[in-house]
């Protein structure tokens, strides 16, 4: 489901930078992905995806960069992690990569981001995160969680996050809800 034009922006997808088109991807999901699930799913290789109704954190960044960006995470993870095994973590005891899940676990992409020098301090200052940047975060002390830095701020001043912590793809004010572990512009 690509989109033509970026929603939101005025003229063309041309017009738009990646970071806008990234942007109205991520908000295109909000309404349609409805619910969380991490059930383990086998996938189509390349360009699988469970269906739009349903989820992760992870997905909403997986479809955005496809739908805006034609960039596959899927693939691109996988051919990393066959080449790079060691350098991933090891928190699911494979022997090697499976290509159905790990795209869809935040700590290899966070890992496949960091070997793309895609990282940045981590910083509690709104200033510091820009539109279309990922964060990723701890919940609960022991959960992952990512989404994308949307263009648009709470009252406060405080960039609001695209992401499914649960209730579906939304649009909200949580970037500094959790710890954060991960901050990255990548293809931005």
């Amino acid at each position: 489901m690509a989109l033509g034009v970026a929603a939101g922006w005025p003229g063309s997808a041309k017009a738009a930078t990646p970071a806008q088109r990234l942007i109205a991807a991520a908000r295109g999901q909000v309404g349609v992905t409805l619910t969380y699930d991490p059930a383990y799913t086998v996938l189509a290789f390349p360009g699988g995806d469970v269906a739009r109704v349903k989820g992760v954190c992870t997905d909403v960044l997986i479809r955005a960069y496809r739908d805006a960006l034609d960039v596959d995470l899927q693939a691109l993870v996988n051919a990393d992690m066959r080449g790079a095994f060691s350098a991933y973590p090891k928190n699911w005891g494979l022997r090697r990569p499976d290509r159905n899940i790990d795209h869809r676990r935040v700590p290899n992409l966070a890992t496949y981001w960091t070997r793309q020098r895609a990282r940045l301090p981590v910083s509690s200052d709104p200033a510091d995160w820009r539109p279309g940047d990922i964060f990723t975060a701890m919940t609960g002390g022991r959960f992952p969680h990512t989404g994308i830095v949307s263009d648009r701020t709470s009252a406060a001043g405080r960039p609001l996050i695209i992401h499914n912590i649960g209730r579906g793809a939304r649009e909200e004010d949580a970037l500094f809800d959790h710890p954060l572990t991960g901050h990255f512009r990548w293809k931005v």
